[in-house]
């Protein structure tokens, strides 16, 4: 009889242990789980990175003239009254193509 116990309980096992593995919810959707958890934290830490340095330049223009002068000199050009703007053009580069013959090729 105990024999009997034995191999009915060892049955049991086998068959939980082939539920927890290979069943849904079972240890390889856990794994998976883990793991896009685990993207999904990295990717919320970069958006939180992101809204951190966001929440900054807006503190920056809200608060500092600074800033709102940076902005509108780099983006928009704008220069303050008695200053002189001085634009530096670059030469164009020199042409490489070979100009044509002019027509004959020997001799008169």
């Amino acid at each position: 009889m105990l024999r009997w116990i034995a191999l009915i309980l060892l049955l049991m096992l086998i068959g939980l242990q082939f539920e927890l593995w290979s069943s849904h919810g079972g240890m390889s959707e856990v794994t998976s789980l883990r793991a896009a958890v685990k993207k999904q934290g990295d990717e919320n830490d970069k958006l939180t990175q992101r809204n951190q340095a966001l929440a900054a330049d807006v503190d920056d223009l809200k608060h500092g003239e600074q800033a709102v002068e940076a902005r509108a000199r780099g983006e928009l050009g704008l220069i303050k009254p008695g200053e002189t703007f001085y634009q530096v053009v670059p030469k164009p580069a020199a042409s490489t193509a070979v100009p044509a013959a002019s027509g004959t090729s020997g001799g008169n």
